[in-house]
């Protein structure tokens, strides 16, 4: 396997990571912090703790990856924010029975829905992760 067919394959290994990361979160939005703050507050405060954690799992990623470079770690951020828009609509509408209307409730920024600065992390926090970096 060549290098670049690695980094692809550890950053698809990764995204399952962050796939994680955001049930986990997800599952205790609803248990712990929906009950004790209501759910719009829980929400934003959810949707803040998985950009602060996936951050922090796309640093670890771009270190041990050596990409360097706002092409190739863009790439591999648009690469990440693809899988997780399918992940979403195809989890929310075959697992969770939900309707394309309620999935796209959590893009509406303008009703308290921060779900997209999940996909702006996803997408930037490459990028983000380099200059920090100095890569």
């Amino acid at each position: 396997m060549d290098r670049s067919s690695l980094v692809w394959a550890l950053a698809a290994c990764a995204w399952l990571g962050f796939a994680g990361i955001a049930i986990i979160c997800g599952g205790l939005r609803v248990k712990l912090l929906e009950p004790w703050l209501g759910e719009a507050k829980a929400h934003v405060l959810g949707t803040a703790l998985v950009c602060v954690l996936l951050m922090a799992a796309i640093q670890l990623f771009v270190g041990a990856s050596g990409l360097s470079g706002t092409w190739p770690l863009m790439r591999i951020g648009a690469f990440w924010t693809l899988l997780t828009i399918c992940f979403e609509f195809a989890f929310g509408l075959l697992v969770l029975k939900k309707s394309f209307e309620e999935l796209f409730a959590d893009y509406n920024i303008f009703k308290g829905r921060i779900w997209l600065l999940v996909l702006v992390t996803t997408f930037w926090g490459p990028v983000l992760a380099g200059i920090i970096r100095g890569q």
